[in-house]
């Protein structure tokens, strides 16, 4: 058997057995039952499940293929629907040169997580989720991250920003072992969607294992005059911020047997999560996705939306869109931008985001915006 067919093999029974895996795992399943001849189909193409009830229309999207069952929310110590606009802001002081001190308290711990229902992950957090807190700050603030190891390995914080040497947050800047801790300082720059994750060797582990988070520079309108209406849009807590539907989204995925593949993706790390519990949006209002990519092993990433299109601002450190009108991005480990777009001119429903790669859809990373007049 040639290398490419031993490998195309190998693909296959992988997918297969974790399809039984999952079946098997306290009852909950990646439904692909319309393949295994388990479920009957409805008019229109809507699969419905043994016995002839119809799932919801967003459920049977893609052919049913979505996890059955529930993921314990409270177990976890996180919610898919809140991570999405939650954001850290730290705790604010003022420096004796009148400069905003913006300090945030991270910490390490090792935590068991559920990923999908019944099917556990060995995860390595910053503060007991994953991702880790969407921290959030305006460019120009001194920013003091103040990070504690209370894992079981060495870790480390390191920020896709601008820093000297000694808080990179690499071996020998900031890699900090069990119990210690570590003060990162630094000042914001430069505005965009960013991102921050453990530096450690190995590095695929350590990341894939769960130690990464979005960090927001918003941009200072002041600095931009040119730009002043775009830039007052991006300011958390202005009045032109509040008229925009913000989204933080960060795709990752799990490679459950350890064999440097995974078996799992997502966006916030709950498979299906926004398939199952559509993320609510008002049609007259704009939206705005803070898109970040961490998954390990897989090269590339994406994101289509249907029906609509939208503005990209490629790592989110410009005013002006570096695309526009897209429906598709690709995403390298670690790229990330910002999405703008609104479904004013749409009628109400129900309209897909996912990957653009089918196996990484039918495996978790797929979701719904559930667009409405209004949100009473």
């Amino acid at each position: 058997m040639s290398e490419t067919k031993l490998w195309l093999r190998q693909k296959i029974d992988r997918r297969l057995l974790l399809a039984g895996g999952l079946a098997a795992a306290g009852g909950t399943a990646i439904a692909a039952g319309a393949a295994r001849g388990e479920t009957g189909h409805a008019g229109h193409g809507v699969a419905v499940a043994p016995g002839g009830a119809e799932p919801p229309a967003h459920n049977a999207a893609h052919g049913a293929m979505i996890t059955v069952g529930e993921v314990d929310d409270a177990r976890n110590g996180f919610d898919p629907e809140l991570l999405l606009s939650e954001w850290e802001t730290g705790t604010v002081s003022t420096l004796p040169d009148g400069r905003t001190l913006r300090t945030f308290e991270l910490t390490a711990e090792d935590k068991e997580i559920e990923i999908a229902p019944g099917i556990f992950f060995p995860a390595w957090t910053y503060n007991g989720r994953v991702p880790g807190p969407a921290l959030r700050a305006t460019e120009g603030e001194r920013l003091r991250i103040v990070f504690k190891n209370g894992g079981s390995h060495p870790h480390s914080i390191h920020f896709h920003g601008i820093h000297a040497a000694r808080m990179d947050g690499v071996p020998g800047a900031g890699l900090i072992g069990p119990g210690e801790e570590f003060v990162y300082e630094f000042d914001a720059k430069p505005f965009g969607c960013h991102l921050y994750h453990c530096h450690a060797l190995p590095l695929k582990r350590h990341i894939h294992k769960g130690m990464y988070g979005a960090f927001v520079i918003d941009p200072d309108p002041a600095r931009h005059p040119d730009y002043e209406a775009a830039a007052r849009s991006r300011l958390l807590g202005s009045p032109e911020n509040a008229g925009w539907q913000e989204f933080v989204m960060v795709m990752n995925a799990f490679d459950t047997n350890f064999d440097n593949e995974n078996e799992v993706y997502a966006a916030n790390t709950i498979a299906h999560a926004y398939a199952k519990k559509p993320i609510r949006v008002v049609k007259d209002k704009p939206i705005r996705v803070y898109l970040i990519n961490v998954v390990e092993f897989d090269p590339i990433n994406s994101f289509h939306l249907h029906g609509n299109f939208f503005d990209y601002y490629n790592q989110g450190t410009t005013l002006t869109p570096t695309l526009r009108t897209v429906d598709l991005i690709t995403q390298c480990q670690a790229e990330r931008g910002i999405l703008e777009f609104s479904f004013k001119e749409h009628e109400p429903g129900l309209y897909m985001f996912h990957a653009h790669q089918s196996e990484f859809t039918e495996l978790g990373w797929v979701g719904m915006f559930d667009v409405v007049e209004a949100i009473s």
